[in-house]
């Protein structure tokens, strides 16, 4: 079992809250399947999207609907107050890529961005968010998702060879050691 610390909860928190860690593509650039990334704090999508919503509602019209995938939210709420309206939630499952939300508004339209796991390391999300905001890119949330892993797994395998190197004063090894020709003797 793992336990999880955090600071308490300040009524300046429920106030001001951080803002949204997100990454859009270039206005005006090409549709694409993704038009960004949200790298969210935590699993809460109550406590998440009004300040999601909050920061999109001025770029691209007033949004009042947003879908996700039920396998990345413990709870999705039916309705979330943002800023003087009210948004919306829906799931599918079979639908949506499980890596991804989409933003609807009655105006202007439709947008999905790359959901970046919360626990996701600082570095991972950086590339994350780059990759699904890069309009020459053609993934999915769980194409980009999956390629990142791969690099990650890739990186800490050459960690785990550099290491190797190193222990050994900087020489490679070069299969299991020979047998010693030397005879051991014994005193009697």
């Amino acid at each position: 079992m793992t336990a999880t610390a955090s600071r308490p909860t300040t009524s300046e928190d429920r106030l001001f809250p951080p803002p949204p860690r997100l990454s859009l593509a270039p206005a005006g650039s090409a549709p694409a399947l993704l038009d960004g990334a949200w790298w969210p704090r935590s699993l809460d999508l109550a406590a998440e999207l009004p300040a999601l919503v909050a920061v999109l509602d001025p770029l691209w019209g007033r949004i009042t609907r947003v879908t996700v995938h039920p396998a990345q939210w413990p709870v999705v709420p039916r309705k979330v107050p943002v800023a003087g309206h009210v948004v919306n939630v829906g799931w599918f499952r079979a639908e949506q890529d499980p890596h991804e939300v989409m933003l609807l508004s009655y105006d202007v339209g439709r947008w999905n961005l790359l959901v970046v796991p919360s626990r996701t390391s600082p570095a991972s999300a950086a590339w994350l968010m780059a990759a699904a905001s890069d309009p020459q890119r053609a993934a999915t949330g769980s194409e980009l998702t999956r390629e990142a892993a791969r690099s990650r797994t890739v990186a800490e395998t050459d960690l785990g060879v550099e290491a190797v190197r190193d222990s050994e004063g900087g020489r490679v090894p070069r299969g299991p050691a020979a047998p010693s020709r030397s005879r051991v003797v014994t005193a009697g």
